[in-house]
């Protein structure tokens, strides 16, 4: 019968073994060859920063065009987005009050001119006085003022447009009573916009003719200050703004838009964007110090074109591996490049 080896005998072979083992010495890992890289200094980059602020689209040329008289719409030659030129008719009303004036006017100018050609030609025969003829004089140029009143009351009949631009809203139809100051349309012109923006207190009111930036949609325009109130808004402790868009920019009245208003000027550190790798969720740099490469975990922020600024992780005047970082490992001996 064949016996098996018993618990005692298989932990005094195991024992054997491990002594055995430790007695081995394992070979070193081979050394990190040197790399031939280049650098660059983590430098302070002064900046103008800017805030992001609310704003809307508006026409630099808009109105909102009501009557100057009472009266009954008789024609509205015009439709939502019709392009019109300056001087065109956009309306036209009924008055007929206005014209029995100007007729009642005429009809008494008529009058006046009479009486004075008769007591001028009775001061000539001495059978009138000089002051009747004066006072005729002053009654005709009256009547004169009288009946240029009421030509000009019937010139407010029609309805003209101050601008080329495209209508935006019709508010009244034909037959409609139309009142001094309701707008019957409103029209802009399109093809000059700005974006008016209410600025917080806190943010210094910047000169006119500085540069803001303007994003709307995805698009980004240049901007420039056109107008700054000097007033606050009492309830929201803002100021009005006006940037001014590029004239023909594809945009659309009352679009909503994000305005990068200058906010002083500030520092940043930056380094060269090739200088940071990416490392699963984390991102890296090697520091160059003593002839080796470091690695260091930062934190980035924005982007200034080539150059990405650091927010934590680095500290000035350090030198970064700005070429051939991705292939480096922590501590692998580097020549920086002349």
């Amino acid at each position: 019968m064949k016996r098996r080896p018993s618990l005692a005998v298989l932990l005094s072979a195991g024992l054997v073994l491990a002594f055995a083992g430790c007695g081995r010495e394992h070979p070193a890992p081979p050394p990190l060859p040197t790399v031939a890289v280049q650098t660059a200094e983590v430098r302070v980059l002064t900046e103008l920063r800017r805030t992001e602020l609310p704003g809307t689209v508006r026409a630099v040329e808009r109105a909102a065009l009501a009557p100057k008289v009472m009266g009954s719409v008789a024609s509205l030659p015009v439709a939502l987005g019709q392009l019109v030129k300056r001087g065109d008719v956009l309306a036209t009303l009924t008055a007929n009050e206005i014209g029995a004036r100007l007729a009642q006017a005429e009809a008494g100018l008529g009058q006046a001119r009479r009486d004075l050609e008769r007591e001028t030609g009775l001061l000539t025969k001495g059978a009138s006085a000089a002051e009747t003829v004066r006072s005729m004089e002053d009654r005709v140029r009256l009547m004169e003022a009288t009946v240029a009143e009421a030509r000009t009351m019937l010139t407010y009949t029609t309805i003209i447009a101050p601008f080329d631009g495209v209508i935006t809203r019709r508010l009244v139809n034909e037959g409609d009573l139309a009142a001094p100051g309701n707008p019957l349309l409103e029209m802009e012109n399109p093809t000059l916009q700005r974006v008016e923006v209410e600025v917080p207190d806190g943010l210094a009111a910047v000169a006119v003719g500085a540069s803001a930036p303007v994003r709307i949609n995805t698009i980004e325009f240049p901007g420039r200050v056109a107008e700054i109130s000097p007033a606050l808004d009492a309830a929201s402790r803002t100021f009005l703004a006006k940037i001014d868009l590029p004239a023909g920019a594809a945009v659309r009245s009352g679009q909503f838009a994000r305005v990068a208003w200058p906010a002083g000027e500030g520092t940043a550190l930056v380094i060269p964007a090739a200088a940071l790798t990416s490392f699963g969720q984390m991102e890296r740099v090697f520091v160059v110090a003593e002839g080796r490469a470091t690695m260091r975990l930062i934190k980035s922020g924005a982007r200034h074109g080539d150059q990405v600024e650091i927010l934590s992780g680095l500290a000035a005047g350090e030198r970064v591996v700005a070429d051939g970082a991705a292939t480096l490992r922590d501590g692998q001996p580097v020549e920086v490049k002349p």
